[in-house]
C-alpha cells in the first residue's frame, strides 16, 4: 500500500464567524505555509460584520460575556497541545500559551466589575443623583505586535471584548498561524459571529484603511513602530477615531477602559 501523503492544513481569515478566502485569492508565505492576504475589500467586510455584532453582544449582561471569555479560556487549554506545537515548543511556548489562557480568566472575572470600577456618583449641587458610566466604544481596531504572537494578540482582544466591543483585528504578519488557529477556538467557544474578525496580511496595506474607516470607532495602535503610529493618527484624525497606544500584556482594568466612552446620566431624587 502506498505510503499516505501528510495533508497540509489550509489557514484562512476569520469573517463574520466564517472562515473564508481572501476575495482577491492572494496569498504570501510565513511559517511555512501559505497564508490568505487580506484585501481592503476584506477589512470593509470585516467592519461591517464586527458593525452588524456590536448591538447584539454590548448588549450582553456583563456575566454573559463574563461566561464567553471563560469559555474561550477552557477551549484554548484543551487546544494546549496544538499551540505549544505552533509556537515552537519548549518552555518559552509553554509560558506564553499558560499566559494567553490566564489572561481570558482574569477578564472573564472582571466583565461584571468594570462598572463599580470605572464608575461613580458625582457629588452636585441640586436635588438629583448623577452617575458616570463606561459604556462600549464600539467597533475597535486592532494591531498585534509581531511578537509574541499569541498572547500579544489576546492581551489586546480580551479586554476589547471584556468591556463589550467588536474588534478587526491584523494578525502577527511574518507570524500569522497563532492567531488564525485562534479564531478556530473563538468559533468553536459561544461567541457570537462577528464579533471577532482576524486578517492576515500585510500590515503596511491594511492599517492606513483601517484607521481611516469611517465606521472603525477607535484603534488600538500599541503594536505599531513610531511612522506606523504618526501615520495613523493622521488618518484617525479625519474622523475622531482614538488612537490607543497600549503595550502592557499584563492584564488590568486600564486597558479595558481605555477602549470605553463614559456617559454621565442625570436623574431626579424621588421625595
Amino acid at each position: 500500500m502506498a505510503e499516505r501523503l501528510e495533508v497540509r492544513k489550509t489557514y484562512k481569515l476569520y469573517m463574520g464567524g466564517q472562515f473564508v478566502r481572501s476575495e482577491s485569492g492572494r496569498s504570501y508565505a510565513a511559517e511555512g505555509f501559505n497564508v490568505p492576504r487580506a484585501s481592503r475589500k476584506d477589512l470593509r467586510d470585516s467592519v461591517r460584520a464586527a458593525r452588524a455584532a456590536f448591538p447584539g453582544w454590548s448588549a450582553r449582561t456583563a456575566m454573559n460575556r463574563g461566561q464567553i471569555l471563560y469559555r474561550i479560556a477552557e477551549m484554548l487549554e484543551g487546544r494546549r497541545a496544538q499551540f505549544l506545537s505552533l509556537l515552537g515548543g519548549g518552555r518559552p511556548a509553554g509560558r506564553q500559551v499558560d499566559a494567553a489562557i490566564a489572561t481570558w480568566v482574569w477578564y472573564a472575572g472582571l466583565t461584571d466589575k468594570v462598572a463599580q470600577l470605572a464608575g461613580t456618583v458625582n457629588p452636585v449641587a441640586g436635588p438629583y443623583f448623577n452617575f458616570t458610566i463606561p459604556e462600549p466604544t464600539g467597533v475597535v481596531g486592532m494591531v498585534a505586535p509581531e511578537e509574541p504572537p499569541l498572547l500579544g494578540l489576546v492581551a489586546r482582544l480580551a479586554p476589547a471584548l471584556c468591556g463589550g466591543n467588536a474588534v478587526v483585528a491584523l494578525a502577527s504578519e511574518p507570524l500569522p498561524l497563532a492567531a488564525l488557529t485562534l479564531a478556530e477556538v473563538l468559533a468553536t467557544g459561544d461567541l457570537p459571529p462577528g464579533v471577532v474578525n482576524l486578517l492576515s496580511g500585510r500590515r503596511a496595506e491594511l492599517l492606513p484603511w483601517l484607521a481611516s474607516h469611517m465606521d472603525v470607532n477607535a484603534l488600538d495602535a500599541g503594536a505599531c513602530t513610531d511612522p506606523e503610529l504618526a501615520a495613523v493618527e493622521e488618518a484617525a484624525a479625519g474622523n475622531l477615531k482614538r488612537v490607543v497606544r497600549q503595550r502592557e500584556v499584563q492584564p488590568s482594568p486600564q486597558a479595558v477602559t481605555a477602549l470605553m466612552e463614559f456617559k454621565t446620566v442625570w436623574h431626579p431624587i424621588g421625595v
